[in-house]
């Protein structure tokens, strides 16, 4: 038997298979679109500020593929590291640089949401402490080069060799650190039944 907030129709603004698989593990059930539009913010935004803005503008893009009945969930996430947004990397080259960036210390990762259904739009955001070990070149260039992390902020996935091997403390949720705070999305559908 479902629980009352799982039988919420969704319209999930991504084709990330991670959070796929966090909406499916929560027993949602759910169909999928893509935002196919250029992910650029004003300058002056910082941390949250850039995560939210862009997970409302996925939600704005996508709101006319919404069905009436359907919340559409739309988020970005945001490695901030030493007052910079380390976006996806482009190249080789930037992801190594930026895996160099994060080694030996802590930066924040910060996933904003944007929900957009019948009653209106609500956005918010959670964030997170990840600490890394120092890591080796070796070890950045094996990373890069096995696991491909272009799609992916700051050019890491925790549910990945990384996360296993380099993460030595997380403050918060890991699955904000994946892209998608489950807590906060229960939360939502809670308060709406």
């Amino acid at each position: 038997m479902a629980l009352d907030w799982q039988n919420t129709p969704l319209l999930l603004g991504s084709q990330s298979p991670r959070r796929a698989n966090l909406l499916k593990d929560l027993g949602l059930s759910f169909r999928q679109t893509k935002a196919d539009m250029e992910e650029s913010y004003p300058s002056e935004l910082k941390g949250a500020q850039i995560a939210e803005y862009l997970a409302e503008a996925k939600a704005d893009f996508l709101a006319d593929q919404r069905q009436e009945d359907e919340i559409l969930i739309c988020s970005d996430t945001v490695v901030w590291n030493k007052g910079q947004s380390l976006e996806k990397a482009q190249s080789r080259a930037e992801a190594i640089a930026m895996l160099q960036a994060l080694s030996g210390g802590q930066h924040e990762v910060i996933t904003g949401v944007c929900c957009l259904g019948p009653e209106g739009k609500t956005v918010f955001s959670d964030a997170c402490i990840v600490r890394f070990r120092e890591l080796s070149t070796s070890e950045i260039e094996y990373y890069v080069d096995t696991y491909q992390p272009f799609d992916k902020a700051g050019a890491y996935g925790i549910q990945e060799w990384i996360g296993l091997s380099a993460i030595e403390a997380i403050e918060g949720s890991f699955f904000t650190v994946m892209g998608l705070p489950t807590h906060r999305i229960v939360a939502y559908l809670k308060e709406r039944i």
